[in-house]
């Protein structure tokens, strides 16, 4: 993982291509992106607001929604990365961006959404203030 100046709370992780992500077509399955955003997302959170103290806390991050435009196939045995980071933070939501890069090529863009959930109703909380400090400190 890596800190990028642009983007705030960047990371980044080296993604592999298992022979069982391949579809009938030859290239890495839509579901396979799913779950290479759910590890960026956790690195992320990780870097950033460990998961731990959010569920001692009694709260958790909850994905909404997943926008994803693919641009090229990722194909085995291609060099994958992928780069996350938060896009915006809103009073109950917060967005975030995401590439799936081979050789600097953009295969994919992603925009997901999310809110924080109170683990016992279920229902959405305001964005928590750790994340809200880290957020506005990048900004400056």
């Amino acid at each position: 993982m890596t800190h990028h100046d642009h983007k705030p709370l960047f990371v980044q992780l080296d993604l592999e291509v298992k022979t069982y992500d391949i579809d009938f077509a030859g290239h890495v399955s839509n579901i396979v992106y799913i779950r290479w955003l759910e590890d960026l997302r956790f690195a992320l959170l990780e870097t950033y607001l460990p998961l731990k103290p959010q569920l001692d806390a009694g709260y958790a991050p909850i994905l909404t929604r997943t926008n994803i435009q693919y641009r090229r196939a990722v194909r085995l045995f291609e060099p994958v990365q992928g780069r996350m980071w938060i896009q915006s933070v809103g009073g109950a939501k917060a967005i975030m961006a995401a590439h799936i890069v081979v050789n600097e090529e953009i295969c994919a863009d992603v925009v997901q959404e999310g809110v924080f959930a109170d683990l016992e109703t279920g229902r959405p909380m305001r964005i928590p203030t750790e994340l809200r400090r880290i957020f506005d400190e990048w900004r400056g």
